[in-house]
């Protein structure tokens, strides 16, 4: 009996010796030097891609914001603020009552199949729309240059980026709206414009808000 317990005790001891060990190893050594690691080499990326603008983190480069007016009486759904490039239509979140406007607590694509005649209808919404806030005086949108990227939302509906030529759609009405050279607004989008990552993965994009920082810059400076 007395040679049992001593067993149990020994066995007991080992295991909780081998415990303490990996809870050392796993639980403390290992994180400290990733995060170490994370912090020399990618410190950007490791804390989450801020955006900083006049010293404070106002986004990150990883997740869309939206560009909107207040909401006037009886409105549900926002006005876009049309002095700001705007970025990609976010309608996964504006279809469930937790996430309707970035607040990141979900997020989602419609789950609309191609053929869905919501979605067919969204799409069109979103072309006159884009074509009627993009038409200024002297310029003309037409619906053949509406890019995709600007009638459809992204997987997450957080897409922070938006193809150049959507971009580009847009400068002739955020030059119009700031006071700017359609010049000087073309610079900024060709100034911020990412190529394909490593050269040929994905595609060519712009980021909306480090984007919209830039104008805000430029027209403070105007």
């Amino acid at each position: 009996m007395n040679h049992s317990v001593m067993n149990t005790a020994r066995l007991f001891g080992a295991g909780l010796r081998a415990l303490l060990v990996l809870t050392l190893v796993t639980g403390v050594i290992y994180p400290l030097v990733v995060t170490g690691i994370a912090q020399g080499l990618f410190h950007d990326k490791a804390n989450g891609s801020e955006i900083t603008a006049n010293g404070k983190v106002v986004g990150s480069s990883l997740i869309g914001q939206p560009y909107n007016l207040p909401l006037k009486k009886g409105q549900e759904t926002p006005d876009p603020d049309l002095k700001w490039f705007q970025g990609r239509p976010a309608n996964g979140l504006g279809a469930n009552s937790v996430n309707t406007r970035y607040t990141l607590l979900l997020s989602g694509a419609t789950n609309l199949s191609a053929d869905s005649e919501d979605l067919l209808q969204q799409v069109k919404d979103a072309k006159a729309a884009v074509v009627r806030n993009n038409s200024v005086p002297g310029h003309t949108v037409r619906p053949s240059q509406v890019p995709a990227d600007a009638v459809t939302s992204s997987g997450s509906g957080l897409d922070p980026d938006i193809s150049p030529r959507y971009a580009e759609l847009q400068v002739h009405r955020v030059a119009e709206r700031n006071g700017l050279s359609v010049a000087q607004v073309e610079k900024l989008v060709e100034d911020r414009t990412e190529g394909r990552t490593i050269g040929f993965i994905g595609e060519p994009r712009v980021n909306v808000l480090e984007l919209n920082i830039a104008l805000e810059g430029l027209v403070a400076k105007h």
